[in-house]
Formats: C-alpha cells, structure tokens, sequence
C-alpha cells in the first residue's frame, strides 16, 4: 500500500540542502552565537523552503536532559497564586528571573479548591512527572507529602521561607527576628497586654484559639519563628507569653482575622489587649475592621502591627505599623540560586521595621 503522507522534513535534510553538517544546522536553531548571521541566514532559509521548523522540543529534552522549564511548588490553590498580594510579589520576581534565562515556569499547587488542605491527591505523582530542570518550593509545612517525591527526584531544589531541609538551599528572612523588633516597638510605647493573629500552624485549616499543645507541634516554621520572637521579646520584658493570646487564622485572609478579633475586643477594658501582633497585613487589617465596628479607635483604643508591606500597608485608610520584606526579590534569588553554576547553601535577606499609624503610646488608667 501506497502511503501519499508527506514526510517531515529532518536536521539532516536541512543540511544537506545548506550544504552543511547537522551540528551546524543544530547550532543555527539553539546556538545562534556559534555562527555568523550569514550562515545562519543561508541554513534558516534552507529550513523554511524544506517546511522544517526547528528541533522538535521533546526528542530534544530527551536528547539534552534539559526542559528549559523550573518548577514552582506553593502551599495554597491556584487562585490565591494571583490573588494575594505577597505571592503575586514573589511570582513576579521569579518571572523577571526567568525571563532573564529564557526559562518557563509550571506552577504546581498543593492545596486544591473545595478539598481540605490534607487532600492531595495526585500531586505526589503530578510533581513526579513534572518536566522541569529544578524545583522551588515556597513556603510549604515541614510536613508536607510532596517533599519525599521531589528530593527523590535529585533535580537542583530551592526552598524559599519554608521549611528548612537539610542539605538543600534555602531563601528567606530572619522571622524570629523580625517578630521581636515588632513586639519590643510595642513594648517601648508602653504597652502590656497583647493578642498574636497567627497564621495557619499547620495545614490542617484550623481556624481559632491555638492551645499549648497546638502552639508547640507547629509544621510551619514560619509562623511558628514569628510567634517565638514575639514571645522571646514578651518575656525579656516581663510579660508572660502564656497569658497571651494566640489566635489562628486558617487563611491569610481580613474577613478570618476580623471574626477572631471581635470577641476579644467586646472584652471590659481591663481585660482587652492593647496591641495586636497579627502576622501579616491582610491579618492586621481585619483587627483593624473589628476595632472600628467594636467603636475602639486605632492607635488610641489599640495598636495594630502587621507583616509583609504590602500595598495595602500604604494604600489603606490607617497605614500599617509592620515589616517590609523583599517579596520580588525572593523571587529573583531563588531562580538564581537554582540556575547558578555554583550553587549557594543558604540567603537571609534583609527586612525593616516600618512605624506607621497603626501603633502609638499606651496609657493605662483602668
């Protein structure tokens, strides 16, 4: 039987065509600098009356071992992805870096929309067959079951804040630390009585007051750094940590942290906090929206400090008392670190207190 279906023409059609070897047509479609352009004009020119388009992408990453793609692993759905402001900041500076190494990136989630946060899946598998060139995983818990099956892998791995494993690069900031200037802000205005907003601990979705037991068996590092330096800095100062409340919010959301905030503010005086340490701006806000319905007025009635710098730290009506972190440039260095020759064991990058308005003097006369 006849078969009337065109082949495809081949590197080595090409090459003979142009007159050249198949290494040089090779070079003129992934090594433009190893020719001069007009060789590479006369073997593209060759390529286009003969139909043929260039390598073919998959018999190359086979050929080469090499995708031209990194991995992005985080810890929400996809939609929070492009929708809260300090991941939208990451994903840009990873965008610039990979835009300046020609590389694409496959963003792969680990919690899934409408499913516990628990219910993964086929995401082991998923990041199993994952045709990338290395991995970053962002802010993920110590415990997280798509770890095991990417080390296993052996592809070059980045961690940016979270969790710290051992033998692979990490990006982050020193959260303890950070946490601590926060709180010892507080401390110097005069203030005593406290509340934390936490985020998750684990990720579980738990979403309320964290006990002891909660407190101490956290999966992640994150949170669990930015309460210890809030209390590191409590405790230098003769407040007792344990008669502070830590509330936690299942998502980094205002509506979540308004919820928790309420009951405690409808306190009498004397038993309200003051301050509140919210772990992150979008936390801080909602604390904010429950002092304004509660009629307590922010920093009068109560201080309010937040985490991150995001816009709305600025761009909100009563600008936020926090912590400006380098978010975009995460981003930038995890690619760097990941595709450099050389590779780096760990950056801390640095972080700023920034006073605004949402944190004044204390006097107590109840």
């Amino acid at each position: 039987m006849n078969d009337d279906t065109p082949q495809r023409a081949t590197l080595r059609d090409v090459a003979r065509a142009a007159g050249v070897s198949h290494t040089t047509v090779s070079n003129a479609f992934s090594r433009p600098d190893q020719l001069s352009a007009q060789l590479r004009e006369q073997i593209l020119a060759a390529a286009r009356t003969l139909g043929y388009a260039g390598p073919d992408p998959a018999a190359r990453s086979l050929r080469t071992g090499h995708h031209g793609a990194l991995g992005l692993v985080f810890s929400e759905d996809l939609p929070f992805a492009f929708s809260d402001r300090t991941a939208t900041l990451f994903l840009q500076g990873v965008a610039e870096a990979c835009r300046e190494r020609h590389a694409n990136l496959l963003l792969i989630a680990t919690r899934i929309a409408g499913e516990t946060p628990t219910a993964l899946g086929g995401l082991p598998h998923a990041v199993r067959d994952a045709a990338v060139d290395g991995f970053i995983l962002y802010s993920l818990a110590r415990n997280s079951p798509v770890i095991a099956p990417i080390q296993a892998r052996g592809l070059p791995l980045v961690v940016v804040d979270q969790p710290h494993l051992s033998g692979v690069a990490h990006v982050g900031i020193d959260d303890f630390d950070a946490a601590r200037q926060l709180a010892e802000h507080l401390l110097a205005l005069g203030h005593r009585r406290f509340a934390v907003l936490s985020l998750n601990l684990r990720p579980d979705g738990r979403n309320g007051p964290a006990e002891p037991e909660r407190i101490a068996s956290a999966t992640y590092e994150v949170a669990a750094a930015r309460l210890s330096g809030y209390r590191a800095a409590l405790a230098a100062a003769g407040v007792e940590p344990a008669m502070v409340p830590v509330l936690e919010c299942a998502l980094n959301d205002e509506r979540q942290a308004r919820d928790l905030t309420l009951p405690l503010l409808r306190r009498a005086a004397a038993e309200r906090p003051s301050a509140i340490l919210a772990m992150s701006d979008r936390l801080a806000l909602g604390a904010v929206a429950a002092a304004r319905e509660t009629g307590l007025a922010v920093p009068d009635d109560l201080s309010v400090t937040g985490f991150d710098d995001v816009a709305g730290s600025t761009l909100s009506e009563l600008p936020l008392t926090t912590i400006r972190q380098p978010h975009a440039e995460k981003g930038r260095t995890a690619v760097r670190m990941l595709t450099a020759p050389v590779f780096a064991d760990a950056r801390v990058l640095a972080t700023e207190l920034v006073v605004r308005a949402s944190s004044g003097r204390w006097l107590d006369l109840s």
